[in-house]
């Protein structure tokens, strides 16, 4: 579900929650037809079946609503996830934190909802900082944490620089898309080619 700020909308009256979540979907697939600055809330208030007051009420922007709507995905994927990473052996553990790094893991277009953003840098340079607080950093942030724990297991050698591991392992999967590669394979690929190297 969305994130709700408060448990009314902006009018006073109770939030319906299928109603956002149409709103959010119809905001996401917009940014990957349109992009962000040809995209309005009129065509999001169209797509999703609902009238602009509805939408109003909710969000007071497009901005809001886009930060909402990135919120949205990186949590939709969360949801999916089913495998505890604490009780796989250290390398299973590592091979499954860069899969979760995919922003295609949970939406096929997030590859190009993330390119689209990246273009929209010179007229909203905004854009760029909620791309990496929203759908950036809380991917990067769990390859990172797995890193941590797996140093402190004894698995990975303690001098290892999480934070350049991690986005490493981000950035092979734009590598993939714009080569033309299988994005299924990267996280077994880029494991075989880092683990020996990071192994304690």
């Amino acid at each position: 579900m969305p994130r709700v700020r408060g448990k009314t909308a902006r009018g006073g009256r109770p939030r319906d929650p299928a109603i956002d979540e149409a709103i959010i979907v119809a905001t996401r697939a917009r940014l990957v037809r349109d992009g962000y600055s040809r995209m309005t809330l009129g065509d999001i208030a169209a797509d999703a079946g609902v009238s602009r007051p509805t939408l109003y009420r909710r969000w007071g922007s497009k901005f809001e609503l886009v930060t909402d709507a990135l919120d949205y995905g990186f949590r939709k994927q969360r949801d999916h996830y089913d495998i505890d990473l604490s009780r796989l052996e250290p390398r299973e553990a590592f091979v499954e934190a860069v899969h979760r790094l995919d922003p295609a893991y949970f939406n096929p277009d997030g590859m190009v909802l993330m390119g689209n953003f990246a273009g929209e840098v010179v007229h909203t340079p905004g854009l760029l900082e909620m791309l990496r607080r929203h759908a950036v950093e809380p991917r990067v942030a769990l390859v990172e944490s797995v890193l941590a724990g797996l140093q402190e297991r004894g698995a990975v050698a303690p001098d290892v620089d999480s934070h350049t591991i991690a986005t490493m392992c981000f950035g092979s999967y734009f590598g993939a898309f714009y080569r033309g590669d299988r994005r299924e394979d990267i996280p077994e690929s880029v494991v075989a080619v880092l683990w020996p190297a990071i192994a304690a």
